[in-house]
This record gives structure tokens, C-alpha cells and sequence, in this order.
């Protein structure tokens, strides 16, 4: 199966933009690629675009969690860009806590976050 998440390397940063609704396997081949990625560019900064994800259950919701936790296991910082307010109100009621992961707007704002403190 082909990657369907494109992950681009600028610098010490990465950036993975989820363009369509994933399988859980899909999810799953994310975070592997995703922290191959971080190992093999050495990058220490990691966003993580979820503007065009329009559903996610409570496997993704899990695994978005489990990404951040396993790049800071890493030694590398990791910022969610993109969360549309559905999907806000989807992780609050399937119990999802992202403590300590920041979060932001859009793209600019969470290189900044990632780049300058928030």
C-alpha cells in the first residue's frame, strides 16, 4: 500500500497534512512513517495538518495522541494544525485530552508555535 499521507521535510521540521479520511492501518502507517521520518532527518520539529479531515472516531482520536506522544518520545516538539470545530467537539465527547500538545489554527501559526514558544 502506498503512503497516503505526504510528509515534507523543511529543515528540522516536518510536515504531514492528512488529505483524506484514513483507515485505521492507514493511521497506524502514518505514525510509522511519521517517526521514521523524524529518525532519518534527524527533525526535531513536527506539525501534523488535520484541516481537511472532516469525521474521525475514537481509534483516530486515540492515535492522534498516540502520535504526539510517540515524536516527543523522539525528542522531537509537535504541534495539530487544522482541527475544524466538529472534529473539536468529536474529541471532547470521545474524551481525547491533547494536555501538553499544542494546538493552532492553521499551518503558519503552529510553525511559529513550533519555531518560537507559544
Amino acid at each position: 500500500m502506498g503512503r497516503r499521507v505526504p510528509i515534507v521535510s523543511q529543515g528540522d521540521l516536518l510536515i504531514a497534512a492528512v488529505q483524506e479520511e484514513l483507515s485505521d492501518s492507514d493511521i497506524q502507517e502514518m505514525q510509522n512513517h511519521i517517526l521514521l521520518e523524524v529518525a532519518r532527518l534527524s527533525a526535531t520539529k513536527v506539525i501534523l495538518d488535520v484541516s481537511l479531515l472532516d469525521v474521525i472516531d475514537s481509534f483516530g482520536t486515540r492515535m492522534l495522541s498516540d502520535i504526539a506522544a510517540s515524536v516527543s518520545l523522539r525528542g522531537a516538539k509537535i504541534a495539530i494544525v487544522g482541527i475544524r470545530p466538529e472534529i473539536a467537539m468529536a474529541m471532547v465527547l470521545l474524551g481525547l485530552k491533547l494536555e501538553n500538545i499544542p494546538t493552532a489554527l492553521n499551518l503558519d501559526h503552529g510553525i511559529a508555535i513550533l519555531r518560537d514558544g507559544p
